[in-house]
């Protein structure tokens, strides 16, 4: 059995307890030769921890006898560099700093979790620092620090100091109150005390007590607020040489489903069905602008994928790994911004894309205050938690943002279901509903709810901006399940693009109830019927199926399914469950509908 190293970042725990590692040191050498202090960026539980680990045991002067061992059959074993177990290391892991109270009781967080590394950095090199006493420590853990560095220099040793979600903290104390940007600042502006760390950090590289840096986290928002106190860095990560640092490669991935599905014993003929359904839930993150670069799989998903299917030989049932949960709230704190929820609705449109001129590198807290009509660094920052990613380039070169997978959109549609339907007991209602239509394929009683309910939530909306596309967006947010189904919208179907299709995942093809749906929409503005709001409401359904223009746009649903409905029989060679829907929304008061 493979072993899964589902949550570990240990490098050495997974090099000598025999967990599987996906070698990346190939890297260390271009690590090195692109500077002294670098900035890594990536989406939260992508393996930037594991990333730091290996960086720390592969530079510390007390591993040196170990390297043999954990280095050995590994890219950089074969080839390691000069500089292999030349430094101490200090490392920082600013994911532990609570970010719950004032700014004061923050800044005290941060002093104690300092003090705490630098007092076990102490521990660690007796034999390297032997007069070096913990009376060093400073209520100040800046004093601390520069007091270490410099005793480090005067042994003659040099630091490496590693730091990890270097913007954890803050950004945490930012999505709390999106509304109340007074803590953050607090701890970032004038001289603030993230700034101050940094200066001290800086000084100490030029005069030589610090060797190297290697700083990661998600976003550059706090680098920018920063300014001054840290502009010395090279940021890497958008270079297309580290595309693949951290993630898992579609070969890597290729790999592992054989060797489970060989364990569970099950035959070869699944292999490309569970890697279709591990690309479409988990795959899609690309890291640069080099469109020959790989597509990368999150690997924290993967591996809780991969671990549940080979010790129970199925896939799991639910596709999104609970600890990934908590991105939703940085979607949310996105939403609350004034451009925030258009952005999403925008986003979840496959039809007309997302295009950046650059991605932003350097942008406060201030941008995203002022956004009104200008989404441009809102989109950045989705690119960097890792919900938005880079799927082309356009012929001008613009960069086309997209989301990378089901499972992220499932954290879209999930808060833009919160908006509409705040109340749990609403969202409860909807969801039984949605059930009985997966297996009845009989719209009656979600249109009912959407006609009385759903589009009272639209009411404060201009109709010029009511399309297909606001109605397509509904019934997403009301039908997504990822539990049963593949739900994808615009989906490709030779050439030729379904609305919203709901494709039952291979694991629940086991349940004979479950219907494959696909929906068309059309709509219908009260200009296109001639008929006031009133009126429309006074009619039933069958009458307003009879309406010339409710006709002709059934008819053009209707002629794209019957291509539809041919591809995905073909496909999936089970006809007797497939449902296709004509679907016509008339302005945001009635809805009508037909089974082909």
């Amino acid at each position: 059995m493979i072993r899964f190293p589902y949550g570990m970042s240990n490098f050495h725990a997974i090099r000598t307890e025999h967990y599987l590692y996906l070698d990346r040191t190939a890297h260390i050498p271009l690590l090195e030769e692109t500077g002294k202090q670098l900035v890594f960026l990536r989406p939260r539980r992508f393996g930037k921890s594991l990333l730091l680990s290996t960086l720390a045991h592969y530079y510390d002067i007390k591993t040196a006898d170990q390297f043999e061992t954990l280095f050995g059959d590994l890219a950089v074993g074969r080839n390691p560099t000069p500089e292999h177990n030349c430094y101490l290391i200090l490392r920082w892991d600013f994911s532990n700093v609570l970010a719950q109270g004032s700014a004061e009781q923050i800044k005290q967080n941060l002093f104690d979790h300092i003090n705490v590394r630098i007092q076990g950095f102490i521990n660690q090199y007796r034999e390297q620092l032997p007069d070096v006493q913990i009376n060093l420590l400073r209520d100040n853990a800046l004093s601390s620090f520069e007091q270490l560095a410099t005793v480090v220099q005067e042994h003659g040793h040099q630091l490496y100091l590693l730091i990890d979600e270097y913007d954890n903290f803050a950004n945490e104390v930012l999505v709390r109150d999106a509304h109340n940007t007074r803590p953050y600042r607090e701890l970032l502006e004038g001289e603030g005390i993230l700034k101050g760390l940094f200066k001290i950090i800086k000084a100490s590289a030029a005069e030589g007590k610090i060797a190297r840096v290697f700083i990661t986290g998600v976003s550059p928002l706090v680098l920018a607020d920063m300014t001054s106190g840290y502009n010395v860095a090279t940021d890497i990560t958008l270079m297309p040489r580290f595309n693949a640092l951290c993630g898992i490669t579609q070969a890597e991935l290729s790999g592992l489903v054989s060797k489970v599905l060989q364990h569970c014993g099950h035959e070869e003929a699944q292999y490309n069905e569970l890697l279709q359904t591990l690309k479409q839930f988990y795959n899609g993150y690309r890291f640069c602008d080099a469109l020959d670069k790989p597509l990368l799989y999150n690997p924290i998903l993967c591996f809780y994928f991969l671990r549940h299917y080979q010790n129970e030989c199925k896939a799991p049932r639910q596709m999104l790994d609970g600890n990934l949960m908590m991105d939703t709230a940085r979607i949310r704190y996105l939403a609350s911004q004034p451009s925030g929820t258009g952005v999403i609705e925008r986003i979840l449109d496959e039809e007309n894309t997302i295009t950046l001129d650059i991605l932003e590198t350097r942008f406060g807290v201030e941008k995203l205050a002022e956004l009104k009509q200008d989404e441009h660094y809102l989109l950045s920052l989705l690119y960097y938690f890792g919900v938005l990613t880079i799927v082309d380039t356009d012929i001008l070169g613009k960069l086309t943002l997209g989301i990378p997978n089901l499972v992220t959109r499932a954290l879209y549609v999930d808060e833009l279901r919160q908006r509409i339907l705040p109340a749990a007991k609403e969202r409860i209602a909807v969801a039984n509903m949605a059930e009985q239509f997966y297996q009845s394929a009989d719209l009656t009683p979600l249109a009912d709810y959407l006609e009385q309910s759903y589009f009272a939530a639209f009411s404060n909306r201009d109709y010029v901006w009511s399309n297909e596309l606001t109605i397509k967006t509904a019934f997403l947010t009301l039908l997504f399940n990822d539990i049963y189904y593949v739900v994808d919208s615009e989906t490709a179907l030779q050439r030729r693009y379904a609305d919203l299709v709901l494709i039952i995942r291979p694991s629940m093809r086991q349940y004979p109830t479950l219907k494959d749906i696909v929906l068309e929409f059309k709509y219908l503005s009260l200009t296109d019927l001639k008929l006031s709001g009133e009126q429309v409401r006074e009619q039933s359904r069958e009458e307003l199926m009879q309406l010339p223009a409710v006709q002709q746009a059934l008819h053009r649903a209707l002629q794209q399914l019957h291509h539809y409905r041919a591809v995905l029989t073909e496909k999936y060679q089970q006809p007797e469950r497939l449902r296709c829907l004509a679907v016509v929304s008339l302005g945001f008061d009635r809805v009508v509908w037909q089974n082909l």
